[in-house]
């Protein structure tokens, strides 16, 4: 009888909150979108003086001053517009769509202090919203904008197509495209800071959207005929593929968001890199990410425990109910506090993990994701459930029901008039940094399409297989792949670079040096393809948290053999 009662509170409870967040979702849908376009150029009510198509982060003049435009934050709201669109959501959206491309097609263009258009310039991260050069010190590069860039274009090119205009995409969009996915070809293994502009190292993020930017760009390209380009990008999005399983912590059960840092690498990276490489067709794909795959939960798991104990407003939360996140446990920018996004986008992945499993009719549960699952159904065991199994219903509804509590928790702390800021402080959860945050805005509307079941288009993440051996540079006709491989141990937080005398090296740059892959451990590895014959020199480096240290003299020196494969076995020094 006990259990019975306890059932129908369960059951009543779940309903309320569902109807609570209906509710909410209703009056905050609009309030959303509104707020989305009016930080948009040239004639959002928020964004004065911005060239058309330029997105604003925020109208925020002091303390933060976002008054900026991101080639992230603008990739990524565009993303979330090109979809709408597409999907036949709202065809007036096409007039700000191909302001966007116009203005991308300038800003690509524009010398900064990162280069120009052909020495790097593509990998700066924010400019004035007349797209002027922003001149002043920055994290910077940061890699991720070309790709994510690309990723959302790439998306609007495939509509175009289907809708037989060839000739735009051919024209205008493929020379746009072309400058971002060489640029990510040819930069994708060099180090660049993350998409919070804090780390400056390989960043999991980042290499997933370079991996599927180029995926995408190698099967755009096969389909207008630019055929040139498709092994090149195919090769490094093969590599790039295989350097993101080397992000996996498998002691912890969470991706480490970033190879440097000097952080636990708990980070909302790695759940934003899950939703923004959902690829439905792929399914509960561990190896790309997926938001239904077993590392893709339990990483969620960690990241979402990792904040129950360190924000006021968190306290007396049960530990299976949802909870407010922030960008990572050790964040202390403006006190370090939740984010409106971040607690959004957990919503976001388990809504695209439901949409999956029920389009399979199965969930899997396995040791890897068994502490996800067992908090939200505990008792559950390693397995398959049917769809016609009580435990498949039972998880399903769980899910539904703790992925819906991250939106109240949002509904709770957002002001009456609904404007999304980009934290609430993790003592009151009043509003706090920039106000009318975009990218805000864009999250809402994205994880209000995933709990309606809205799947986005495949870009290919299905059946693909990780190479044997990771590469971090392109090979080919007079190239050895040589594999480096070198003992050294490490503290938490502490990785390993490599830096030489050739291109493929990155010239003895530390800040572009190459990061090794720890899988064997305190093996550090990594195969990189340099030309045939070639004598070079080459050290190793330890960074952490920013701090680069060579090892000591002399310099390394190798020559290559005229072809084949090289392995150099050394210790650090």
């Amino acid at each position: 009888m006990r259990s019975a009662i306890l059932l129908t509170f369960s059951f009543c409870a779940a309903v309320f909150a569902q109807s609570t967040v209906d509710q909410w979702i209703a009056s905050e849908k609009p309030i959303a979108k509104a707020g989305l376009h009016a930080n948009i150029g040239p004639s959002g009510s928020r964004s004065s003086g911005a060239r058309a198509g330029v997105v604003i982060a925020s109208p925020s003049t002091y303390d933060p001053d976002y008054l900026y435009t991101w080639t992230r934050d603008s990739a990524l709201v565009y993303k979330g517009i090109i979809d709408e669109f597409t999907r036949g959501g709202d065809a007036s959206l096409r007039t700000t769509i191909d302001n966007y491309v116009r203005s991308q097609a300038v800003q690509q263009q524009v010398s900064n202090p990162s280069g120009s258009v052909s020495t790097g310039g593509l990998g700066e991260a924010k400019f004035y919203i007349d797209l002027s050069p922003y001149n002043d010190g920055w994290g910077r590069p940061q890699r991720d904008g070309p790709a994510l860039r690309a990723i959302a274009l790439i998306t609007y090119a495939n509509w175009l197509l289907t809708n037989s205009n060839t000739t735009f995409v051919a024209s205008t969009l493929w020379p746009i495209l072309k400058l971002d996915l060489d640029y990510v070809a040819t930069s994708w293994n060099a180090t660049g800071f993350d998409l919070w502009e804090e780390v400056s190292s390989s960043s999991f993020f980042t290499t997933a959207v370079q991996h599927r930017s180029l995926r995408e760009g190698a099967a755009l390209a096969t389909k207008i005929g630019q055929t040139s380009v498709v092994s090149g990008y195919t090769l490094q999005a093969n590599n790039a593929l295989c350097f993101m399983q080397s992000y996996w912590n498998p002691a912890a059960g969470y991706m480490t968001a970033n190879t440097g840092g000097g952080r636990s690498g708990k980070d909302a990276n790695a759940m934003l890199t899950s939703i923004h490489t959902f690829d439905p067709a792929a399914g509960c794909d561990a190896a790309t990410f997926q938001p239904c795959s077993d590392k893709a939960l339990s990483n969620l798991k960690v990241y979402v425990d990792s904040f129950r104990s360190i924000y006021a407003i968190n306290s007396g939360v049960a530990s299976n109910a949802a909870v407010a996140t922030g960008r990572y446990p050790e964040d202390t920018f403006y006190g370090g506090n939740p984010w409106y996004l971040t607690t959004m986008a957990v919503a976001e992945q388990l809504y695209d993990a439901l949409i999956v499993w029920k389009k399979l009719g199965s969930i899997q549960v396995t040791t890897t994701s068994l502490a996800f699952f067992q908090q939200v159904l505990p008792g559950v065991t390693v397995g398959t459930y049917a769809s016609t199994t009580p435990t498949f219903t039972s998880l399903i509804a769980n899910i539904k029901t703790y992925a819906d509590g991250f939106l109240a928790v949002v509904a709770k702390y957002t002001p009456s008039n609904g404007a999304l800021a980009e934290q609430y402080t993790r003592s009151s959860g009043t509003p706090l940094s920039a106000s009318h945050l975009t990218w805000s805005y864009a999250e809402a509307l994205s994880a209000f399409a995933a709990r309606e079941g809205v799947v986005p288009a495949s870009w290919g993440a299905q059946g693909l297989t990780v190479p044997a051996v990771c590469e971090r540079s392109g090979g080919g006709p007079g190239s050895v792949a040589v594999t480096f491989n070198v003992q050294a141990t490490t503290v938490l937080g502490e990785n390993i670079f490599l830096t030489g005398s050739t291109f493929s090296l990155a010239d003895w740059s530390s800040d572009n040096a190459l990061a090794l892959n720890s899988d064997n451990y305190p093996t550090w590895r990594i195969t990189v393809n340099i030309p045939a014959g070639t004598t070079f020199q080459y050290k190793f480096i330890r960074k952490n948290n920013g701090n680069a240290v060579f090892e000591s003299d002399p310099n390394r020196s190798q020559t290559l053999p005229s072809a084949g494969a090289y392995t150099i076995n050394d210790s650090w020094r």
